[in-house]
C-alpha cells in the first residue's frame, strides 16, 4: 500500500469571471469534495490546503492573461509544497480549482527529475494565447507546462520547461476544431482526441502510455484530471460544456490501469463548480467513483 497525500489547492486564477463582479467557483472545490465524502475515502497521511492569492481578474499588458503575479506566486508555492511530499512510498493528491494549479506540480516534478504527464481533459489545454478569448492560464495548462507561452510562469526556476514534450500526452480533447487543435497536432506530445481513444480502447491507451513511460526510464508520470472529459450528462458542473464525453466506466478503466503502475506520482482534478450543481448528485457520483480506487 502506499501512503495518500492531499494538496487542497482552492484557486480559480486561471479561469475568467463567469459573468462581471464573479468570481469563478471552482475555488470552493476542495472544501466541496471533502463534504461529499472524498478524503474520508481516499484516507490521506497528511491533509494540507496551500492557500491561493487573491483574485483580481486582471489581464497582464505583456502576456495577455490573467492573474499573473498571483499565478506565478502559487506556482512557486504549490511546488514548495509538493516537493517535500515526492520522497517515498506516497501518491499526491491535488485537488483544484482550476487548471492552472498544474504548473505548481509541474515545477515541483522538475525539480525532481524528469516525468510524463498524462492529460487526461475534454479541451488539449494545449494552446496559445493568441487563440484565448479568456486569457484564462486554466485552458493552456498543458502548453504551459511544456514551456510554451508566457516566460513568466513557464520558466522559473531558469527551466526551459517543465515536462519534456515528447513525454505529454493529450487525451479526450472533443473540441474539434482545425485551427484549436493543430497546435497540439503539430507538437511533439501525442494526441488522442476523444473518437481515437474509443477506437484504440482504454486499456490498451493506457498501456501503450505506460510503455512509453518504461522505455523513457522517467523518475515517474502524473495524471491531470480535469473533470469535463466526463460526458456532459453526467458532469454538466463545469465551465466550458461540450457534448458527449468519457463515461465512468471508461473513466474507470483508464485510471484503474494508470493508478496501479508503481511509477503513479500523483493527479490533479479540477474543474467541477460547486456552485453549478445545486442539487449535489453529480458531485456524489463522481466521489463514489474515485473512492473505489485503492493505492
Amino acid at each position: 500500500m502506499r501512503d495518500v497525500v492531499i494538496l487542497n489547492c482552492p484557486s480559480n486564477l486561471g479561469l475568467r469571471e463567469p459573468y462581471p463582479g464573479h468570481e469563478p467557483g471552482v475555488r470552493k472545490l476542495p472544501a466541496w469534495l471533502r463534504k461529499h465524502g472524498l478524503h474520508d475515502k481516499l484516507k490521506p497521511v497528511m491533509d494540507i490546503t496551500v492557500e491561493a492569492p487573491a483574485y483580481s481578474g486582471v489581464r497582464d499588458e505583456e502576456s495577455g492573461l490573467l492573474n499573473v503575479p498571483a499565478l506565478r506566486m502559487y506556482t512557486q508555492k504549490l511546488a514548495g509544497e509538493m516537493e517535500m511530499h515526492l520522497q517515498g512510498n506516497k501518491v499526491i493528491w491535488m485537488l483544484g480549482g482550476d487548471c492552472s494549479i498544474l504548473t505548481g506540480a509541474a515545477l515541483a516534478l522538475r525539480r525532481e527529475g524528469r516525468f510524463g504527464l498524462f492529460y487526461l481533459d475534454g479541451h488539449t489545454d494545449f494552446m496559445d494565447i493568441r487563440l484565448s478569448s479568456t486569457g484564462g492560464a486554466g485552458g493552456m495548462a498543458a502548453s504551459l507546462v511544456a514551456g510554451r507561452g508566457y516566460e513568466g510562469l513557464t520558466k522559473l526556476d531558469g527551466f526551459k520547461n517543465y515536462i519534456d514534450e515528447p513525454l505529454i500526452w493529450c487525451v479526450g480533447n472533443r473540441e474539434y476544431d482545425d485551427e484549436y487543435e493543430s497546435e497540439v497536432r503539430n507538437s511533439e506530445a501525442t494526441y488522442y482526441p476523444l473518437h481515437a481513444m474509443r477506437a484504440r480502447g482504454m486499456v490498451s491507451l493506457a498501456m501503450d502510455f505506460l510503455d512509453q513511460m518504461n522505455n523513457e526510464n522517467v523518475d515517474g508520470f502524473w495524471i491531470h484530471f480535469d473533470v469535463d472529459v466526463l460526458n456532459d450528462n453526467i458532469m454538466p458542473c463545469v465551465d466550458s460544456r461540450t457534448p458527449d464525453g468519457l463515461s465512468y466506466e471508461e473513466l474507470t478503466d483508464i485510471l484503474g490501469t494508470l493508478f496501479i503502475h508503481p511509477r503513479f506520482t500523483g493527479i490533479t482534478l479540477t474543474i467541477l463548480d460547486p456552485e453549478l450543481d445545486t442539487d449535489e448528485k453529480y458531485t456524489r457520483e463522481l466521489v463514489k467513483v474515485l473512492g473505489k480506487f485503492k493505492f
